[in-house]
């Protein structure tokens, strides 16, 4: 990776949480690709070949009254990852059961450890979203269920499903970096059932599954709804995240046009996941 060149982006945020949390998600999805969290807000890197001037547009945080955000930005020839990273990455624990370390963290004393090498990928853990994510796949039965982690990320949703007894399980990101990173985990956790796919819902054809874990954004999940439902199975499960208490109502409408029936909510931070039955 050395010979690629970035932009870094150093944000001051007020007040940081949830602000730091709501803007590396936008950022993620503008093509932001790795993030550290610093004591007054965020460093966000983004490959110099994905940069332009407006990249900034979309980011509607930074046009909310209800913070304060400043930022500057310079090019960067070369950032060793796994540094900042063992720099700024701290284990995350959910609901006591469930720990997401780093290969350098000590091992804890919970139900379920995964490891995960985190490098430019989404879902360490830290995110509001993949919490939730978690929260639910502790809570629910995954034994011998078929299932799909779509918006794989850094595989950390698979992984903890496989643990949880499901199989088999496909793990789906059309983010290359994504694909090769969620391979790693798979292979760093010990998974035997796990198969990681690159792509996106078009490669789901044909597919079925019990249980459907999509944690992406709005509008990607509004898209593949249909191709969702056409993949679960009869009395399956979707959980969906990835999106702002302000979109449930349009959620749910698409969800309910398919004959998904609503059943549980989880919030945190103005984030939101939502579990439905078919």
């Amino acid at each position: 990776m050395s010979n690629i060149n970035y932009i870094g982006y150093q944000f001051k945020v007020s007040p940081l949480q949830p602000g730091v949390e709501i803007l590396i998600a936008e950022l993620g999805y503008a093509g932001f690709e790795s993030f550290v969290e610093t004591e007054d807000g965020l460093m966000a890197y983004i490959q110099k070949e994905d940069w332009k001037d407006s990249i900034l547009e979309d980011i509607q945080i930074l046009d909310s009254d209800e913070f304060e955000i400043t930022y500057t930005f310079e090019d960067i020839e070369q950032v060793n990852w796994n540094e900042e990273w063992e720099k700024n990455f701290n284990p995350i624990v959910v609901d006591d059961i469930c720990t997401v370390r780093a290969p350098f963290h000590e091992k804890p004393d919970t139900v379920y450890d995964i490891v995960i090498e985190p490098k430019m990928s989404f879902g360490t853990g830290h995110h509001e979203t993949t919490h939730m994510m978690i929260q639910h796949i502790l809570k629910n039965d995954f034994k011998n269920k078929s299932v799909l982690d779509m918006g794989c990320g850094t595989g950390v949703l698979a992984i903890l499903a496989e643990m949880k007894g499901a199989k088999p399980i496909d793990a789906v990101d059309y983010d290359n970096w994504c694909y090769l990173n969620s391979i790693e985990n798979v292979e760093r956790n010990n998974c035997q059932y796990i198969t990681v796919i690159e792509g996106d819902a078009n490669v789901l054809s044909n597919k079925k599954y019990d249980i459907i874990i999509a944690n992406i954004n709005r509008n990607i999940l509004l898209n593949d709804m249909a191709v969702y439902v056409s993949c679960l199975n009869k009395n399956g499960i979707i959980f969906l995240s990835g999106f702002y208490e302000e979109d449930i109502p349009m959620i749910q409408e698409a969800c309910e046009k398919h004959m998904l029936k609503f059943e549980e909510k989880l919030e945190r931070n103005y984030w939101v996941s939502l579990k439905f039955l078919n």
